[in-house]
């Protein structure tokens, strides 16, 4: 049964199985930022959002390898790959977020939702073509 429900899910579009799994991984993480604010301090908040990249990031790469892409072994290929498109993801974060936050809300809960979204569409561009990319796994494999 639950690989009948698995091999259905695998015939959505990759699309539309990213901005499902996308938007799951997208509120975990804004979850965890939330958190870390209220832990730490809203002061704190580009310390708040290192960690919800930390934590999310594990997550995410196990939901986008297995709900996502779909791709088989390659698990420390893809990874590192995938460390690659997060160090982009999150600097591009950090910035949007900065922006955000001096130029058009001091409100950093609304600056991280808009920075989430513009973020998220650079990383399923990375994961698609780079990260998940089959045969850049062998060519990484084979260095």
């Amino acid at each position: 049964m639950i690989m009948n429900l698995y091999n259905k899910w695998c015939g959505i579009s990759d699309k539309i199985r990213f901005l499902l799994v996308g938007g799951w991984n997208a509120l975990f993480s804004y979850l965890i930022f939330v958190l870390a604010l209220y832990l730490i301090g809203r002061e704190h908040y580009q310390l708040c959002v290192a960690l919800q990249w930390i934590i999310s990031s594990v997550f995410s790469y196990v939901n986008q390898k297995v709900f996502v892409f779909l791709t088989k072994g390659n698990w420390i290929a893809e990874y590192l790959k995938c460390c690659t498109t997060w160090a982009l993801s999150y600097a591009m974060n950090v910035v949007i977020l900065e922006l955000t936050v001096r130029f058009i809300t001091k409100n950093v809960y609304i600056g991280q939702f808009v920075s989430l979204f513009l973020v998220s569409i650079l990383t399923y561009v990375l994961f698609k073509y780079f990260a998940f990319k089959p045969h850049l796994a062998k060519d990484i494999k084979n260095l």
